[in-house]
Protein backbone atom coordinates (compact mmCIF):
# COMPACT_ATOMS: atom_id res chain seq x y z
CA UNK A 1 0.00 0.00 0.00
CA UNK A 2 1.63 3.51 -1.37
CA UNK A 3 2.54 5.10 2.25
CA UNK A 4 0.45 8.73 2.42
CA UNK A 5 0.11 11.07 5.58
CA UNK A 6 -2.52 10.33 7.89
CA UNK A 7 -3.37 13.99 9.36
CA UNK A 8 -4.52 16.33 7.25
CA UNK A 9 -2.15 18.87 8.44
CA UNK A 10 0.40 15.99 6.41
CA UNK A 11 -1.78 15.66 3.59
CA UNK A 12 -2.36 19.21 2.81
CA UNK A 13 2.12 19.90 2.97
CA UNK A 14 2.25 16.77 0.65
CA UNK A 15 -0.33 18.41 -2.23
CA UNK A 16 0.93 21.28 -1.79
CA UNK A 17 4.28 20.35 -2.22
CA UNK A 18 2.96 18.53 -5.27
CA UNK A 19 0.94 21.91 -6.87
CA UNK A 20 4.38 23.32 -6.50
CA UNK A 21 6.71 20.95 -7.41
CA UNK A 22 5.05 19.37 -10.50
CA UNK A 23 5.09 22.65 -12.36
CA UNK A 24 8.67 23.51 -11.18
CA UNK A 25 9.67 20.35 -11.76
CA UNK A 26 8.29 20.86 -15.50
CA UNK A 27 9.24 23.93 -15.79
CA UNK A 28 13.12 22.84 -15.06
CA UNK A 29 12.92 20.08 -17.68
CA UNK A 30 11.82 22.43 -20.13
CA UNK A 31 13.88 25.34 -19.02
CA UNK A 32 17.33 22.84 -20.13
CA UNK A 33 15.11 21.63 -23.29
CA UNK A 34 15.16 25.09 -24.65
CA UNK A 35 18.64 26.02 -23.59
CA UNK A 36 20.27 22.82 -24.76
CA UNK A 37 18.37 24.29 -28.53
CA UNK A 38 19.45 27.56 -27.86
CA UNK A 39 22.76 26.77 -27.34
CA UNK A 40 22.27 24.35 -30.32
CA UNK A 41 20.90 26.67 -32.73
CA UNK A 42 23.66 29.68 -31.79
CA UNK A 43 26.76 27.20 -31.96
CA UNK A 44 25.32 26.46 -35.64
CA UNK A 45 24.36 29.99 -36.27
CA UNK A 46 28.51 30.58 -35.25
CA UNK A 47 29.78 28.57 -37.49
CA UNK A 48 27.43 29.58 -40.05
CA UNK A 49 29.06 33.50 -39.51
CA UNK A 50 32.67 32.03 -39.35
CA UNK A 51 32.21 30.31 -42.58
CA UNK A 52 30.97 32.96 -44.54
CA UNK A 53 33.59 35.15 -43.22
CA UNK A 54 36.17 32.64 -43.88
CA UNK A 55 34.58 32.29 -47.41
CA UNK A 56 34.52 36.06 -48.52
CA UNK A 57 38.14 36.28 -47.23
CA UNK A 58 39.31 33.65 -49.81
CA UNK A 59 37.54 35.62 -51.94
CA UNK A 60 39.14 38.80 -50.97
CA UNK A 61 42.91 37.57 -50.54
CA UNK A 62 42.03 36.06 -54.27
CA UNK A 63 42.95 38.89 -55.84
CA UNK A 64 46.45 39.34 -53.74
CA UNK A 65 47.55 35.73 -54.56
CA UNK A 66 46.31 34.55 -57.62
CA UNK A 67 46.96 30.92 -57.31
CA UNK A 68 43.71 29.45 -55.48
CA UNK A 69 45.86 26.89 -53.07
CA UNK A 70 48.56 29.70 -51.92
CA UNK A 71 45.13 31.57 -51.34
CA UNK A 72 43.44 28.85 -49.18
CA UNK A 73 46.49 28.14 -47.08
CA UNK A 74 47.66 31.96 -46.58
CA UNK A 75 43.70 32.70 -45.45
CA UNK A 76 43.48 29.64 -43.22
CA UNK A 77 46.77 30.63 -41.80
CA UNK A 78 45.76 34.14 -41.47
CA UNK A 79 41.84 33.75 -40.56
CA UNK A 80 41.08 32.19 -37.05
CA UNK A 81 38.23 31.43 -35.11
CA UNK A 82 38.00 30.54 -31.13
CA UNK A 83 37.28 26.83 -30.70
CA UNK A 84 36.40 26.43 -34.16
CA UNK A 85 38.73 24.38 -36.67
CA UNK A 86 38.47 24.94 -40.39
CA UNK A 87 40.14 22.66 -43.31
CA UNK A 88 39.69 22.97 -46.84
CA UNK A 89 39.61 20.03 -49.03
CA UNK A 90 39.87 20.23 -53.28
CA UNK A 91 37.66 18.79 -55.57
CA UNK A 92 39.15 15.35 -55.42
CA UNK A 93 38.71 15.38 -51.30
CA UNK A 94 42.76 16.23 -50.48
CA UNK A 95 43.19 18.80 -47.91
CA UNK A 96 44.75 21.96 -49.04
CA UNK A 97 44.74 23.85 -45.68
CA UNK A 98 43.94 22.89 -42.08
CA UNK A 99 43.61 25.52 -39.23
CA UNK A 100 46.48 25.42 -36.23
CA UNK A 101 45.63 23.22 -33.11
CA UNK A 102 44.35 19.58 -32.49
CA UNK A 103 41.99 18.70 -34.79
CA UNK A 104 38.95 17.95 -34.20
CA UNK A 105 37.63 14.38 -33.19
CA UNK A 106 34.06 12.87 -33.41
CA UNK A 107 32.84 14.85 -31.28
CA UNK A 108 32.29 17.66 -32.41
CA UNK A 109 29.82 19.37 -34.72
CA UNK A 110 30.58 19.73 -38.75
CA UNK A 111 29.35 22.39 -41.10
CA UNK A 112 30.95 22.49 -45.02
CA UNK A 113 30.46 24.52 -47.62
CA UNK A 114 31.34 24.73 -51.20
CA UNK A 115 33.46 27.68 -52.64
CA UNK A 116 34.90 28.09 -56.41
CA UNK A 117 38.10 30.28 -56.87
CA UNK A 118 38.83 30.91 -60.46
CA UNK A 119 36.87 27.88 -61.79
CA UNK A 120 38.27 25.49 -58.95
CA UNK A 121 35.94 24.01 -56.66
CA UNK A 122 36.91 23.51 -53.00
CA UNK A 123 34.98 22.55 -50.03
CA UNK A 124 35.52 24.15 -46.46
CA UNK A 125 34.45 22.43 -43.96
CA UNK A 126 34.45 23.93 -40.07
CA UNK A 127 33.95 21.61 -36.92
CA UNK A 128 33.46 22.47 -33.66
CA UNK A 129 34.16 20.75 -30.21
CA UNK A 130 30.91 19.08 -28.37
CA UNK A 131 33.01 19.27 -25.29
CA UNK A 132 32.43 23.18 -25.22
CA UNK A 133 28.80 22.86 -25.61
CA UNK A 134 28.29 19.80 -23.39
CA UNK A 135 30.49 21.22 -20.26
CA UNK A 136 27.93 24.98 -20.66
CA UNK A 137 25.17 21.68 -20.55
CA UNK A 138 26.87 19.85 -17.65
CA UNK A 139 26.67 23.20 -15.28
CA UNK A 140 23.53 23.99 -16.08
CA UNK A 141 22.36 20.38 -15.26
CA UNK A 142 24.03 20.71 -11.60
CA UNK A 143 22.11 24.45 -11.48
CA UNK A 144 19.49 22.59 -11.43
CA UNK A 145 19.11 19.18 -10.18
CA UNK A 146 20.90 21.41 -6.83
CA UNK A 147 18.13 23.67 -6.87
CA UNK A 148 15.01 20.74 -7.55
CA UNK A 149 15.50 19.22 -4.02
CA UNK A 150 16.49 22.97 -2.49
CA UNK A 151 12.91 24.56 -3.97
CA UNK A 152 10.69 21.00 -3.33
CA UNK A 153 12.07 21.38 0.09
CA UNK A 154 10.97 24.96 0.71
CA UNK A 155 8.19 24.37 -0.61
CA UNK A 156 7.39 21.57 1.90
CA UNK A 157 8.43 24.12 4.48
CA UNK A 158 5.92 26.52 2.87
CA UNK A 159 3.31 24.18 2.62
CA UNK A 160 3.86 22.81 6.09
CA UNK A 161 3.46 26.69 7.31
CA UNK A 162 0.69 27.27 5.69
CA UNK A 163 -1.65 24.57 6.70
CA UNK A 164 -0.45 24.66 10.42
CA UNK A 165 -1.74 28.15 10.25
CA UNK A 166 -4.72 27.43 7.94
CA UNK A 167 -5.77 24.62 10.56
CA UNK A 168 -4.85 26.33 13.89
CA UNK A 169 -8.56 27.44 13.82
CA UNK A 170 -9.70 23.71 13.10
CA UNK A 171 -7.47 22.73 16.27
CA UNK A 172 -8.78 25.36 18.52
CA UNK A 173 -12.58 24.53 17.17
CA UNK A 174 -11.17 20.73 18.15
CA UNK A 175 -9.80 21.35 21.66
CA UNK A 176 -12.84 23.58 22.56
CA UNK A 177 -15.49 20.53 21.10
CA UNK A 178 -13.31 18.54 23.04
CA UNK A 179 -14.09 20.06 26.30
CA UNK A 180 -17.61 20.26 26.24
CA UNK A 181 -20.01 18.26 27.95
CA UNK A 182 -23.38 17.68 29.23
CA UNK A 183 -22.43 20.55 31.94
CA UNK A 184 -20.70 22.84 29.71
CA UNK A 185 -23.39 22.57 26.49
CA UNK A 186 -23.66 26.73 26.80
CA UNK A 187 -19.97 27.08 25.25
CA UNK A 188 -19.55 27.75 22.26
CA UNK A 189 -16.31 27.03 19.16
CA UNK A 190 -14.61 30.15 18.23
CA UNK A 191 -16.22 31.54 15.02
CA UNK A 192 -13.06 32.39 13.11
CA UNK A 193 -10.45 31.16 10.29
CA UNK A 194 -11.78 32.27 6.80
CA UNK A 195 -15.23 31.74 5.06
CA UNK A 196 -15.32 28.06 5.24
CA UNK A 197 -14.33 27.18 8.90
CA UNK A 198 -16.92 30.71 10.03
CA UNK A 199 -19.46 28.98 8.15
CA UNK A 200 -18.37 24.95 9.65
CA UNK A 201 -18.20 26.77 13.41
CA UNK A 202 -21.70 28.41 12.87
CA UNK A 203 -23.26 25.27 11.68
CA UNK A 204 -21.50 23.48 14.71
CA UNK A 205 -22.44 25.97 16.71
CA UNK A 206 -26.76 26.02 16.11
CA UNK A 207 -26.52 22.11 16.36
CA UNK A 208 -25.07 22.62 19.72
CA UNK A 209 -27.80 25.23 20.26
CA UNK A 210 -29.84 22.06 19.40
CA UNK A 211 -28.30 20.02 21.77
CA UNK A 212 -28.52 21.99 24.78
CA UNK A 213 -32.44 22.77 23.84
CA UNK A 214 -32.85 19.26 23.77
CA UNK A 215 -30.96 18.14 26.71
CA UNK A 216 -32.73 20.94 28.90
CA UNK A 217 -36.08 19.55 27.38
CA UNK A 218 -35.00 15.87 28.92
CA UNK A 219 -33.59 17.33 31.88
CA UNK A 220 -37.00 19.30 32.32
CA UNK A 221 -38.92 15.88 30.74
CA UNK A 222 -37.04 13.58 33.54
CA UNK A 223 -38.20 15.67 36.08
CA UNK A 224 -41.59 16.26 35.29
CA UNK A 225 -42.22 12.77 34.26
CA UNK A 226 -41.06 11.65 37.88
CA UNK A 227 -43.03 14.14 39.71
CA UNK A 228 -45.74 13.00 37.69
CA UNK A 229 -44.95 9.10 38.55
CA UNK A 230 -43.98 9.60 42.13
CA UNK A 231 -47.71 10.67 42.94
CA UNK A 232 -49.43 7.51 42.30
CA UNK A 233 -46.65 5.45 43.23
CA UNK A 234 -46.49 7.52 46.38
CA UNK A 235 -50.92 7.15 47.05
CA UNK A 236 -50.46 3.30 46.24
CA UNK A 237 -47.16 2.52 48.62
CA UNK A 238 -49.58 5.09 51.52
CA UNK A 239 -52.84 2.95 50.72
CA UNK A 240 -51.40 0.34 51.23
CA UNK A 241 -49.60 0.97 54.42
CA UNK A 242 -51.84 2.54 55.90
CA UNK A 243 -54.25 -0.53 54.96
CA UNK A 244 -51.87 -3.41 56.30
CA UNK A 245 -50.96 -1.22 59.70
CA UNK A 246 -53.92 -2.81 61.29
CA UNK A 247 -54.42 -6.83 61.60
CA UNK A 248 -58.07 -6.57 60.14
CA UNK A 249 -60.47 -4.01 58.69
CA UNK A 250 -63.71 -4.00 57.91
CA UNK A 251 -64.79 -5.27 53.88
CA UNK A 252 -65.69 -1.65 53.33
CA UNK A 253 -62.60 -0.20 54.27
CA UNK A 254 -60.58 -2.55 52.19
CA UNK A 255 -62.75 -1.95 49.18
CA UNK A 256 -61.72 1.77 49.95
CA UNK A 257 -58.19 1.65 50.12
CA UNK A 258 -58.40 -0.70 46.71
CA UNK A 259 -60.25 1.93 44.83
CA UNK A 260 -58.19 4.28 45.57
CA UNK A 261 -55.06 1.86 44.65
CA UNK A 262 -57.22 1.55 41.08
CA UNK A 263 -57.97 5.22 40.92
CA UNK A 264 -54.20 5.70 41.31
CA UNK A 265 -52.77 2.67 38.92
CA UNK A 266 -55.14 3.59 36.01
CA UNK A 267 -53.46 7.44 36.38
CA UNK A 268 -50.06 5.62 36.82
CA UNK A 269 -50.60 3.70 33.38
CA UNK A 270 -52.61 6.12 31.73
CA UNK A 271 -49.19 8.70 31.97
CA UNK A 272 -46.98 5.78 30.84
CA UNK A 273 -49.00 4.80 28.02
CA UNK A 274 -48.82 8.66 27.00
CA UNK A 275 -45.11 8.42 27.42
CA UNK A 276 -44.38 5.31 25.38
CA UNK A 277 -46.78 6.67 22.95
CA UNK A 278 -45.29 10.34 22.45
CA UNK A 279 -41.47 8.27 22.25
CA UNK A 280 -42.56 6.37 19.39
CA UNK A 281 -43.82 9.30 18.08
CA UNK A 282 -40.48 11.24 18.56
CA UNK A 283 -38.81 7.57 17.40
CA UNK A 284 -41.22 7.99 14.43
CA UNK A 285 -42.68 4.63 15.16
CA UNK A 286 -45.60 5.37 15.75
CA UNK A 287 -47.79 3.35 13.14
CA UNK A 288 -50.33 4.94 11.38
CA UNK A 289 -52.96 2.99 9.60
CA UNK A 290 -53.35 5.27 7.02
CA UNK A 291 -56.59 4.54 4.80
CA UNK A 292 -59.08 6.80 2.56
CA UNK A 293 -62.03 8.33 5.25
CA UNK A 294 -64.11 10.95 5.42
CA UNK A 295 -62.61 13.75 8.33
CA UNK A 296 -66.51 15.11 8.68
CA UNK A 297 -67.52 11.49 9.56
CA UNK A 298 -64.53 11.26 12.71
CA UNK A 299 -66.01 14.71 13.81
CA UNK A 300 -69.34 13.42 13.76
CA UNK A 301 -67.96 10.24 15.78
CA UNK A 302 -66.18 12.10 18.26
CA UNK A 303 -69.13 14.34 18.81
CA UNK A 304 -71.33 11.59 19.37
CA UNK A 305 -68.83 10.22 21.66
CA UNK A 306 -68.79 13.00 24.26
CA UNK A 307 -72.13 13.79 24.15
CA UNK A 308 -72.93 11.68 27.53
CA UNK A 309 -69.95 12.88 29.35
CA UNK A 310 -71.29 16.90 28.19
CA UNK A 311 -74.69 16.20 29.51
CA UNK A 312 -73.41 14.90 33.09
CA UNK A 313 -71.47 18.72 33.72
CA UNK A 314 -74.41 20.56 32.09
CA UNK A 315 -73.13 21.20 28.72
CA UNK A 316 -74.11 21.43 25.01
CA UNK A 317 -71.84 20.06 22.32
CA UNK A 318 -73.05 22.05 19.09
CA UNK A 319 -72.13 20.66 15.86
CA UNK A 320 -73.16 22.94 12.76
CA UNK A 321 -73.61 21.83 9.30
CA UNK A 322 -70.07 19.33 8.30
CA UNK A 323 -68.57 19.41 4.83
CA UNK A 324 -67.11 16.56 2.90
CA UNK A 325 -63.24 16.17 3.89
CA UNK A 326 -61.68 13.51 2.34
CA UNK A 327 -58.21 12.35 3.05
CA UNK A 328 -55.87 9.66 3.78
CA UNK A 329 -54.99 8.87 7.08
CA UNK A 330 -55.59 6.67 10.60
CA UNK A 331 -59.44 7.28 11.77
CA UNK A 332 -58.96 6.41 15.77
CA UNK A 333 -55.72 8.63 15.79
CA UNK A 334 -57.43 11.94 14.58
CA UNK A 335 -60.25 10.53 16.90
CA UNK A 336 -58.27 10.72 19.46
CA UNK A 337 -57.28 14.17 18.81
CA UNK A 338 -60.84 14.94 18.61
CA UNK A 339 -61.58 13.44 22.00
CA UNK A 340 -58.44 15.21 23.61
CA UNK A 341 -59.81 18.34 22.55
CA UNK A 342 -63.71 18.33 23.56
CA UNK A 343 -62.67 16.59 27.07
CA UNK A 344 -60.55 19.25 27.64
CA UNK A 345 -62.76 21.55 26.82
CA UNK A 346 -66.21 20.29 28.67
CA UNK A 347 -64.16 20.47 31.25
CA UNK A 348 -63.39 23.77 31.45
CA UNK A 349 -66.63 25.03 30.05
CA UNK A 350 -69.36 26.66 32.69
CA UNK A 351 -72.66 24.46 33.09
CA UNK A 352 -75.08 26.12 30.68
CA UNK A 353 -72.48 26.79 27.76
CA UNK A 354 -72.01 24.93 24.96
CA UNK A 355 -68.75 23.70 23.32
CA UNK A 356 -68.84 24.22 19.07
CA UNK A 357 -66.95 21.64 16.56
CA UNK A 358 -67.04 23.25 13.13
CA UNK A 359 -65.78 22.69 10.29
CA UNK A 360 -64.13 24.75 7.55
CA UNK A 361 -64.56 24.76 3.94
CA UNK A 362 -61.13 23.48 2.18
CA UNK A 363 -59.09 25.65 0.74
CA UNK A 364 -55.58 24.99 -1.07
CA UNK A 365 -55.92 21.75 -0.63
CA UNK A 366 -56.58 22.38 3.14
CA UNK A 367 -59.67 21.60 5.89
CA UNK A 368 -59.97 23.11 9.38
CA UNK A 369 -61.66 21.83 12.10
CA UNK A 370 -62.15 24.21 15.35
CA UNK A 371 -63.50 23.39 18.47
CA UNK A 372 -64.06 26.19 21.03
CA UNK A 373 -65.76 26.69 24.92
CA UNK A 374 -66.87 29.52 26.68
CA UNK A 375 -64.53 28.37 29.66
CA UNK A 376 -62.15 31.01 31.77
CA UNK A 377 -59.67 30.80 29.26
CA UNK A 378 -55.44 29.64 29.47
CA UNK A 379 -53.31 32.09 31.24
CA UNK A 380 -51.37 34.15 28.96
CA UNK A 381 -47.89 32.53 30.94
CA UNK A 382 -48.74 29.48 30.04
CA UNK A 383 -50.00 29.89 26.10
CA UNK A 384 -47.04 29.89 24.23
CA UNK A 385 -45.77 26.12 26.20
CA UNK A 386 -49.60 25.03 26.31
CA UNK A 387 -48.36 22.09 23.23
CA UNK A 388 -45.25 21.03 25.61
CA UNK A 389 -45.15 18.26 27.89
CA UNK A 390 -46.37 18.37 31.30
CA UNK A 391 -47.57 22.11 31.02
CA UNK A 392 -50.58 22.49 32.74
CA UNK A 393 -52.63 25.56 33.72
CA UNK A 394 -53.73 27.17 36.79
CA UNK A 395 -56.56 25.55 38.93
CA UNK A 396 -58.76 27.96 36.95
CA UNK A 397 -58.17 25.93 34.22
CA UNK A 398 -55.46 23.28 33.98
CA UNK A 399 -54.22 22.12 30.82
CA UNK A 400 -53.15 19.07 28.76
CA UNK A 401 -53.98 15.47 29.07
CA UNK A 402 -57.87 15.67 29.85
CA UNK A 403 -58.42 15.51 33.49
CA UNK A 404 -57.61 17.83 36.28
CA UNK A 405 -55.37 15.51 37.73
CA UNK A 406 -53.39 14.86 34.01
CA UNK A 407 -49.75 14.92 33.58
CA UNK A 408 -50.08 17.41 30.72
CA UNK A 409 -49.49 15.12 28.22
CA UNK A 410 -52.43 15.25 26.13
CA UNK A 411 -52.35 18.28 24.02
CA UNK A 412 -48.64 17.50 22.91
CA UNK A 413 -49.72 13.90 21.98
CA UNK A 414 -52.40 15.33 19.83
CA UNK A 415 -49.98 17.82 18.17
CA UNK A 416 -47.37 15.31 17.26
CA UNK A 417 -50.57 12.69 15.24
CA UNK A 418 -51.94 15.62 13.65
CA UNK A 419 -48.08 16.68 12.62
CA UNK A 420 -47.66 13.09 11.66
CA UNK A 421 -50.64 13.46 8.95
CA UNK A 422 -49.15 16.46 7.64
CA UNK A 423 -51.17 18.96 9.05
CA UNK A 424 -51.04 21.28 12.16
CA UNK A 425 -52.66 21.85 15.50
CA UNK A 426 -52.64 25.37 16.97
CA UNK A 427 -54.40 27.15 20.09
CA UNK A 428 -56.13 30.39 17.92
CA UNK A 429 -57.57 32.42 20.95
CA UNK A 430 -57.83 32.23 24.68
CA UNK A 431 -59.45 34.94 26.78
CA UNK A 432 -62.01 35.04 29.48
CA UNK A 433 -65.38 33.19 27.59
CA UNK A 434 -63.55 31.54 24.72
CA UNK A 435 -60.71 29.51 23.83
CA UNK A 436 -60.49 28.14 20.38
CA UNK A 437 -57.93 25.12 19.22
CA UNK A 438 -57.72 24.26 15.09
CA UNK A 439 -56.36 21.24 13.80
CA UNK A 440 -55.39 21.96 10.02
CA UNK A 441 -55.27 18.70 7.79
CA UNK A 442 -54.78 18.18 3.89
CA UNK A 443 -57.49 16.54 2.27
CA UNK A 444 -57.39 14.48 -1.06
CA UNK A 445 -60.10 15.59 -4.00
CA UNK A 446 -59.72 12.86 -5.68
CA UNK A 447 -60.67 10.30 -3.09
CA UNK A 448 -64.56 11.81 -2.82
CA UNK A 449 -64.29 10.57 -6.78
Amino acid sequence: MAWRPTTLRGRLTLWYTIVLGVPFLAFELLGYVAFASALRTGTERFMEDAVAAFTRELRAERFVRGDPVETVRSTVREVHFKDLHIAVRDGRGALVAVSEGAPPGTEARVLRRAVVLDGAPFTVEAAYPRREEEAVLVRIRAVFLLAAPVLLGLAALGGLVVARRGLRPVAAMAERAAALGAATLSERLPVAGGEELTRLATVINALLDRLEGAFEQQRRFMADASHELRTPTAIVRTEAEVTLARAHRAEPEYREALETVRASSLRLTRIVDDLFLLARADAGQLPLRRAPLYLEEVVHEAARGVQQLAAQRGVRVVVPALVQAPLRGDAEMLGRVLLNLLDNALKHAPPGTAVAVAMEEATAGRCAVTVTDEGPGIPDEVQPRIFDRFVRGDRARPAGDGDPGGAGLGLAIARRIVELHGGALELVRSVPGQTVFRVTLPVEADLAA
